[in-house]
């Protein structure tokens, strides 16, 4: 039998207070109250949980944040004394420059050496006739990330800043990059990864499976999708280096399309592998994510299980670098490619390992 939900406070008084209920008019008991439902009430009821998707890659190593805060520290303080010089010049006119990121260095310090360097320029007349000496409107065209080196595109106006980074989200600006791996040696020389890129509850960059794209994640983005081209230079300095080749993904038949975690056997024999990196989109750590993925995470990158500790050294930073960029020139239309030089770990990677 339901609660009774009495009407009349005096009649429930009454009735449990022993007194005799005294009514001026009639009163039949059984319509003054009324049986409560047992349903549950939506407008009070909690909400349900968010089924938002399950992240495939590894949450961040609990060694990861010390080393990672004490990085950053040694970053700071490097990168506030650091000034470009002319050997760091890749690429140059009036209307943008292209200079070589050293490692441990962060973009924005980059940007705020290019005043004094283009001074500099000037006076030794190294500088195109007819460009600024000091532009009005200095821009970063691309970002790195702090402990990776390589290609950073600088603009000189606002109007060039503009179609440049258009031309990086529309993703019609070819990238190679660089990595040093440790890891088993692929059975592939080239491979392509697609999958879905996102932040988890606790804020990391995750891989997500490729069908998840476009569902929600915690704290309102969604997952994105996230494609990276891999070829082999190297295994244990066996191999030989060649120049990037820019192929569309019908090309290559070998295709991971990421739907579940990889398996990676941690007791198997460790190689150094160098690889080249071809970006198709453009997410935050994308290529550290894909790596990781594959089981070859980079040497000295922690936060995505990158050896920290290999062969009785330390590393104090990831060797990843942005090796080539290739696009059309936002003003004259021209195509140029711009190449960095390979950084000293890379050439050293492309020689015969000795005992």
């Amino acid at each position: 039998m339901g609660l009774l939900n009495c009407r009349s406070t005096l009649l429930r008084r009454s009735l449990f207070s022993g007194a005799k209920p005294f009514f001026p008019f009639p009163v039949t008991v059984p319509f003054l109250c009324t049986k409560m439902s047992s349903e549950p009430v939506t407008q009070n009821a909690a909400k349900l949980p968010q089924d938002y998707p399950t992240p495939l890659s590894p949450p961040l190593p609990s060694i990861s944040k010390d080393i990672e805060l004490a990085r950053a520290m040694t970053a700071s303080s490097k990168s506030s004394l650091f000034a470009l010089s002319r050997s760091d010049v890749l690429y140059e006119d009036e209307w943008l420059m292209a200079v070589n990121k050293p490692q441990g260095i962060y973009c924005e310090n980059v940007l705020g050496s290019v005043p004094r360097l283009l001074s500099d320029l000037a006076e030794s007349g190294r500088i195109n006739e007819g460009a600024e000496v000091t532009p009005p409107e200095l821009h970063l065209a691309n970002r790195l990330d702090r402990d990776t080196s390589g290609v950073m595109i600088i603009t000189k106006s606002n109007k060039v800043a503009s179609k440049l980074v258009k031309a990086f989200t529309d993703h019609r600006i070819r990238k190679s990059y660089i990595a040093l791996c440790v890891g088993s040696a692929p059975k592939w020389e080239r491979i392509t990864v697609k999958s879905g890129h996102g932040r988890s509850k606790f804020g990391a960059w995750r891989v997500y499976a490729a069908s998840d794209v476009g569902r929600s994640l915690p704290g309102g983005s969604i997952v994105r999708d996230m494609e990276t081209m891999f070829e082999v230079l190297s295994v244990n300095g066996q191999g030989s280096f060649k120049e990037p080749e820019f192929l569309k993904d019908e090309d290559d038949m070998n295709i991971i399309v990421v739907e579940e975690k990889a398996f990676v056997d941690t007791d198997a024999k460790k190689d150094e592998i160098l690889v080249r990196a071809y970006p198709q989109s453009g997410r935050t750590h994308q290529i550290r994510l894909h790596s990781q993925y594959l089981g070859i995470s980079i040497r000295g990158d922690v936060k995505y299980e990158g050896m920290y500790e290999w062969k009785g050294r330390t590393y104090d930073a990831f060797e990843l670098h942005a090796e080539s960029l290739s696009f059309e020139h936002p003003i004259t239309g021209s195509q140029i490619m711009i190449k960095a030089p390979l950084p000293l770990w890379a050439s050293q990677a492309l020689q015969p390992l000795t005992d």
